[in-house]
């Protein structure tokens, strides 16, 4: 099994848990900026594993199958289980926001076995919301984050959870990101990070 790990791709995948994890801690910490600094970059690399295991040449049949399994499972812990946690802490481990986090990991799990059966339609269409795309849209809801009480935000960051739970098991037709926008992708995860990590020294 260790074996697997020496193929570029899984590396790749492995840096995205990493960079869950990290948000995961941070998110327990309630050091929420930092927390969406990893989500960030979990997004990142889950883009940089499949781009790289389309440019190696070779590739056996079961490095493939195992690359498929491990970005899944991984996809769970970076979109399904840190953005619930996000929330968790955020609304600061009131009751009240587990039936939330529940839905939003149950979601997360459904659309990825749903994907995992189906996969894209025609190669190029995803149906519904794919689960990485979740990770951009709650750094961007952060950029808001300090105009908000916090509050305010939980609630805030609730409904969008909701909202993009709705979206993830929607039957609606959502076009994959091409390759080639890989560039604007990390240039914004950089962007945010920079500027996520400017704010937290401020609160330093």
């Amino acid at each position: 099994m260790v074996g697997f790990i020496y193929d570029l791709p899984n590396i790749c995948s492995l840096l995205g848990l990493l960079s869950a994890v990290i948000g995961i801690y941070f998110a327990i910490e309630g050091v929420y900026y930092a927390a969406i600094i990893g989500i960030l970059w979990a997004v990142l690399f889950d883009w940089l594993d499949g781009l790289v295991a389309g440019k190696i040449k070779g590739r056996t049949d079961d490095h493939r199958l195992f690359g498929q399994q491990l970005d899944s499972l991984i996809d769970i812990v970076s979109f399904g289980v840190l953005p619930a946690i996000i929330l968790l802490s955020y609304g600061n481990y009131s009751p009240w926001f587990i039936p939330g986090g529940f839905i939003f990991i149950a979601g997360s799990a459904i659309r990825l076995s749903y994907f995992n059966v189906y996969g894209l339609i025609g190669g190029k269409t995803y149906t519904g919301l794919a689960v990485d795309y979740s990770g951009l849209i709650l750094s961007f809801a952060f950029l808001f984050e300090q105009f908000f009480s916090h509050t305010t935000f939980a609630i805030v960051l609730h409904l969008l959870l909701m909202i993009i739970t709705t979206l993830n098991l929607a039957s609606i037709k959502i076009p994959k990101i091409p390759k080639k926008w890989i560039l604007a992708i990390a240039a914004y995860v950089c962007i945010i990070s920079l500027y996520f990590g400017w704010l937290l020294m401020g609160h330093v």
